[in-house]
């Protein structure tokens, strides 16, 4: 077992967290540890009338609250994004200021 100071440079090499160094579980996703910033949540379940449930790793990390209003943006070549009605508005004044 490397000492914290061996993780902590393994994870730096290979663009990795160090929570996901030591805990990333790849059978839970069927996918490797993503790179650092990057995210692999799981799988959610579209119900009956469309609605997901967001894991609760994404919600803490993007600090998505009960009530906030969520942006679907699609390109059909590339998937859906999801992006919060409060940093979209600010992309938008930043854009009308340039």
């Amino acid at each position: 077992m490397p000492d914290i100071e061996r993780c902590k440079q393994l994870a730096e090499i290979f663009g990795v967290s160090l929570d996901d160094l030591v805990n990333y579980d790849t059978a839970a996703t069927g996918l490797n540890v993503p790179p650092k910033g990057r995210h692999a949540f799981g799988l959610v379940t579209v119900g009956d009338k469309g609605q997901i449930v967001i894991p609760a790793k994404a919600r803490k990390i993007f600090n998505i609250q009960p009530g906030d209003k969520l942006i679907v943006l699609g390109d059909e070549s590339q998937g859906l994004a999801l992006l919060s009605e409060r940093d979209f508005l600010a992309m938008v004044q930043q854009m009308r200021k340039d």
